[in-house]
C-alpha cells in the first residue's frame, strides 16, 4: 500500500510541476516527503493523490494539493523560518512548512485550529510522520495570532478572511510576508502581504479561490459563517 501511495504522490508532484504550480525544489521535495494520506480520514485514504479539497470532520476540508503548493511558493518559506499558521486543520499544509523549515536549526512553525477535536487529530497525523517536534499547536482564534510567539518571518492562513487581520500584519517580522486568501463568503482571492524593512506594507492580489471561513475577533462572526 505505502508504495503505491508513494507512485500516486509521484505522479501528482510531476503534474503539479508540468502545470507551472510547483517551482522551487524545496516545495517539490516537500510535497513528495509528506505522505498525504497521513492526513485525511482513513475511508478517503484512496483519494489522497486526486487534486481536490477533501472533508476532514467538523466541516472542514483539507485543501487540494495544487493550492497547498501554490500558497507554498507564494510565502517563499525557506529552512530556518519561524512560521504561523492560521487553521491547522489535519496539520497537511503545517507538514509541508516543518518540513522545509525543519532543514535549518531555527526552523519551526506554530498553527492555530480553532476546533480542539481537528487540533488533536492533526497532532497525531504530525506525530506519525516524525514532524511533530517542528510543529506547536494551539487551540484558539487564529484570526488574532499568536503574539506570545512572534514576530514570525513567514505567515498564511489557510481560512477565507472578510479582510486583512492587523493582528496578523504586526506579528511579522520586516521582511516577512503574509498570504491569506480575502473575500466574501463564497469567493476570494489570495493576498500577499509584504512587510519592509521600514515597517511599510506592500499588498499584492493574486489567485482567486473558495476557502472555509476564517472565524474570530478579527474574522468572520460564528453566526456569519452561514450568510449567503
Amino acid at each position: 500500500m505505502p508504495r503505491r501511495f508513494e507512485h500516486l504522490r509521484s505522479a501528482l508532484v510531476r503534474m503539479l510541476e508540468l502545470e507551472g504550480v510547483i517551482k522551487s525544489p524545496l516545495v517539490r521535495e516537500a510535497m513528495l516527503s509528506v505522505p498525504r494520506e497521513e492526513f485525511v480520514p482513513q475511508h478517503l485514504r484512496d483519494y489522497a493523490y486526486q487534486d481536490t479539497p477533501l472533508p476532514i470532520g467538523y466541516g472542514q476540508t483539507i485543501s487540494a494539493p495544487h493550492m497547498v503548493a501554490l500558497m507554498t511558493e507564494e510565502l517563499r518559506v525557506e529552512p530556518g523560518h519561524r512560521v504561523l499558521e492560521v487553521g491547522t486543520g489535519s496539520g497537511y499544509q503545517a507538514a509541508i512548512l516543518a518540513h522545509i523549515v525543519s532543514k535549518k536549526l531555527r526552523g519551526h512553525v506554530v498553527t492555530i485550529e480553532r476546533i480542539p477535536g481537528l487540533a488533536d487529530f492533526a497532532k497525531k497525523n504530525l506525530e506519525r510522520v516524525g514532524l511533530y517536534h517542528y510543529v506547536t499547536i494551539i487551540v484558539g482564534d487564529g484570526s488574532i495570532g499568536a503574539p506570545q510567539y512572534a514576530p514570525f518571518d513567514r505567515i498564511i492562513v489557510t481560512a477565507a478572511a472578510p479582510k486583512i487581520p492587523q493582528s496578523l500584519v504586526k506579528q511579522l517580522r520586516p521582511g516577512g510576508r503574509l498570504v491569506i486568501p480575502v473575500g466574501d463568503r463564497w469567493s476570494q482571492v489570495l493576498v500577499t502581504v509584504t512587510k519592509q524593512s521600514d515597517g511599510t506594507i506592500h499588498t499584492e492580489y493574486g489567485t482567486p479561490c473558495v476557502f472555509v471561513p476564517l472565524v474570530g475577533c478579527e474574522g468572520w462572526r460564528e453566526e456569519e459563517r452561514y450568510i449567503t
